[in-house]
């Protein structure tokens, strides 16, 4: 297949070209760079199965493509927070833009969503039939109120024109390739414990989240596209949740860091706790993640220490 991956110089986006290639398809990347980096597309430059075209997914594009994966959208809350009009246009936009493409085409199309439309859960685990507690006019709304969105314009396509889509919706994720500056936990932790600077923990640590190492993740989410025909949001994620002070004192362990531990105020509308129900995930794909969460932190952390 010829396969268009929006956002795919991204963190996830360059992990599922990658496989992709590995695969035997030809892959399209497009991204804007905002988040995105050419390094982590460098080593793909030179095979003649894979094409980078700069351009942001607000705008449309035109090309002759078999799948998309739609994935173009900053993740970390520092990045989408400091243009969140331009965040929300990215999902929304480049939803409605990508899924013109998949009609014009014929293309299936998968949207990665986010664990974020459930917002500050109410219900733990979170199952793919809950609705969410998600504020629509918080710091954090770009973000979530974007991608819940995309969700509503990829299902409408699906039931008014019929278009062979997917919706995964991405638990938290690590590994390789990750930025230092984005702001999120594993890769905060990590570069400061590398740097034996204090790592700041927001509020009393207690929170919740559970991680899930890029590959399993970039596995669940192929099996979605490629050998199944479900059409409504599945999780893909580690059900296996951690708090934030374990989670600094393992990386702490790992690294060997003489890092003390610091705590700051909460950011607004910070969910207390993440976890995936995977039920869905493993009935209908035969997918659960296989990296347990010290060998993947292993594997971030050489990546990091290669990369300062």
């Amino acid at each position: 297949m010829r396969i268009l991956v929006t956002g795919g110089a991204g963190f996830l986006g360059s992990h599922l070209c990658d496989r992709l290639l590995e695969l035997g398809h030809e892959v399209l990347a497009v991204d804007n760079l905002y988040t995105g980096r050419k390094e982590n597309i460098h080593h793909n430059l030179s095979n003649p199965n894979f094409e980078f075209i700069r351009h942001d997914v607000t705008i449309p594009l035109y090309v002759e493509v078999d799948g998309i994966f739609n994935f173009a959208c900053p993740a970390s809350p520092v990045h989408y927070q400091s243009d969140p009009v331009q965040t929300l246009k990215t999902s929304v936009h480049g939803a409605i833009n990508m899924l013109g493409l998949a009609k014009r085409t014929g293309a299936r199309i998968l949207q990665a969503s986010t664990s974020e439309v459930y917002g500050d859960p109410e219900v733990s685990p979170q199952i793919e039939s809950y609705w969410g507690n998600v504020n629509p006019i918080g710091i954090r709304s770009c973000y979530d109120e974007g991608k819940r969105a995309a969700e509503t314009l990829f299902t409408d396509y699906h039931r008014q024109h019929n278009l062979d889509i997917r919706i995964v919706r991405i638990f938290n994720t690590f590994g390789p390739r990750m930025r230092p500056d984005d702001g999120r936990v594993v890769s905060n932790f990590i570069v400061q414990a590398l740097s034996n600077k204090p790592i700041t923990i927001y509020g009393t640590g207690e929170q919740t989240r559970s991680f899930c190492y890029v590959d399993d993740l970039i596995s669940g989410i192929l099996t979605l596209f490629f050998d199944s025909e479900i059409h409504s949001p599945i999780n893909i994620g580690n059900p296996i949740p951690i708090d934030m002070l374990q989670l600094a004192k393992e990386i702490i362990a790992l690294t060997n860091s003489n890092s003390a531990i610091e705590f700051l105020p909460l950011p607004q509308d910070d969910p207390v706790q993440r976890e995936p129900d995977i039920s869905l995930a493993k009935k209908n794909l035969n997918w659960e993640p296989k990296v347990d969460r010290m060998s993947g932190l292993a594997k971030t952390i050489e990546y990091f220490t290669n990369h300062r």
